[in-house]
């Protein structure tokens, strides 16, 4: 019997997919910390700008609640009765928070001085400038 008749007999074949989906996902998360870990924190957060910093440090407390989500789920205890489940929700509104600024940032500027150039000569005034004289040919007229 081969490795993989064992390992399938263990447990039901339909969820032979998912855990291998799991056990992939696991070794990315694994290299993402190593590359992580290899770098000093004050390090990379002097390479950072502050907005950036924070959000590296929240995706990093959130990657970690999430694990402990899953350590939870494996134990058995239901993590959406846990206070972790409270923590994920702040740190989401942080993150909510921080794509805010980041978009406008982001967001073109409007030079109001320009804007209002453009309104004021975009816009027709009635003054002597304007009014038709004899010497303006007629649009609607047809030449001959």
């Amino acid at each position: 019997m081969s490795d993989d008749d064992m390992n399938t007999e263990e447990y039901p074949t339909e969820i032979h997919d998912y855990l291998a989906a799991f056990e992939k996902s696991l070794g990315s998360v694994d290299e993402m910390l190593k590359t992580m870990m290899s770098v000093s924190r004050s390090e990379l957060l002097q390479k950072l700008e502050p907005l950036e910093q924070a959000k590296l440090d929240l995706v990093s407390v959130y990657t970690l609640n999430s694990m402990f989500w899953v350590y939870l789920a494996t134990q058995g205890i239901n993590p959406k009765e846990h206070p972790v489940k409270q923590e994920l929700e702040r740190i989401r509104m942080y993150m909510n928070k921080i794509k805010e600024i980041a978009d406008k940032k982001k967001a073109s500027k409007l030079d109001k001085g320009a804007a209002s150039r453009f309104v004021r000569n975009a816009l027709w005034e009635p003054n002597a400038e304007n009014e038709p004289t004899a010497k303006t040919p007629n649009k609607g007229k047809k030449r001959k």
